[in-house]
C-alpha cells in the first residue's frame, strides 16, 4: 500500500510533520492501526536501524528518525490500544549507576521502540537493584544495562547477582553493552548478551522477547 510506504520513506527522512499527517491520512482512509505500526514505521525504522549498522547514517541522523517515529506513534497509540495491538514485550533500560552518559542508552532506547518494544526508560546513575526491581514490578523480559567508563562496569555484575538473589535471573534476559564492553566481558559476568550498537541490542531484545512469548529457547 503506498500510504505506508510514504510513511516508512517519511520517517526515514526525519519528517516528523509529515509522518504525523500520513499516519492520520492513513487511519482516516480505514487502514488497520497494526499496518500504519508493521508495515509504516516500523518499516522505516527497522531501515534506519540496518544503515546505522552499516555506518550509512550516523547519530544524528538516528535521532531526527526517531522523532519522526515518536510523531507517527503519538497519533497512533489510542488506536492501537483501541485494537488490542500488543507490544512485542517490555524491556528496562538505563545506564549503570556512577556512569552519567546517556547517548548511548537513548539511542538503544529509540532502536527498541523501532522494534515495537515497550521501553521503561530508568535514565543514567541506575543501581543494580533498581534495574531488577523495576524488572519485577513492570513485568520486563529484558534488562539493558549500559556502561561508558570502565569504573562503573562492574555494576553490571551486580545487576547479574541481584537478579539471582531476588529469584528472578531465569525469568529475565540481562544484556549489556558500551564502549568498554566486550564479549568476553558479558560472559565473565554471566550476563545473557552483548551487543556492540544500538541496532544489535534492539535485534536480540526482540529475539529474546519473541522466544518468551512462543515458548522457545533464544
Amino acid at each position: 500500500m503506498s500510504i505506508l510506504n510514504d510513511i516508512s520513506e517519511a520517517l526515514q527522512k526525519g519528517r516528523a510533520k509529515v509522518v504525523s499527517q500520513l499516519v492520520t491520512q492513513a487511519l482516516e482512509e480505514g487502514v488497520a492501526p497494526a499496518d500504519i505500526l508493521n508495515d509504516g514505521l516500523l518499516v522505516g525504522m527497522n531501515a534506519v536501524g540496518e544503515k546505522f549498522q552499516k555506518n550509512e547514517v550516523f547519530v544524528p541522523e538516528v535521532l531526527i528518525a526517531a522523532r519522526a517515529m515518536n510523531a507517527g506513534s503519538t497519533v497512533l497509540k489510542p488506536y492501537l490500544a483501541e485494537s488490542g495491538v500488543e507490544p512485542l514485550g517490555r524491556v528496562c533500560v538505563g545506564t549503570v549507576e556512577g556512569d552519567l552518559h546517556d547517548i548511548g542508552k537513548n539511542l538503544v532506547k529509540m532502536m527498541l521502540e523501532g522494534k515495537g518494544i515497550e521501553v521503561i526508560d530508568l535514565g543514567i546513575d541506575v543501581s543494580a537493584e533498581k534495574f531488577v526491581t523495576t524488572a519485577i514490578e513492570q513485568n520486563c523480559g529484558v534488562i539493558c544495562c549500559s556502561a561508558l567508563l570502565t569504573t562503573t562496569m562492574n555494576v553490571m555484575k551486580d545487576v547479574v547477582e541481584k537478579a539471582k538473589e531476588m529469584g528472578v535471573r531465569d525469568k529475565v534476559k540481562i544484556m549489556v553493552g558500551g564502549a568498554p564492553v566486550t564479549q568476553s566481558f558479558c560472559d565473565q559476568i554471566g550476563a545473557d548478551a552483548y551487543t556492540s550498537d544500538a541496532a544489535s541490542c534492539a535485534d536480540k531484545a526482540a529475539e529474546f522477547l519473541i522466544a518468551m512469548r512462543d515458548g522457545t529457547a533464544a
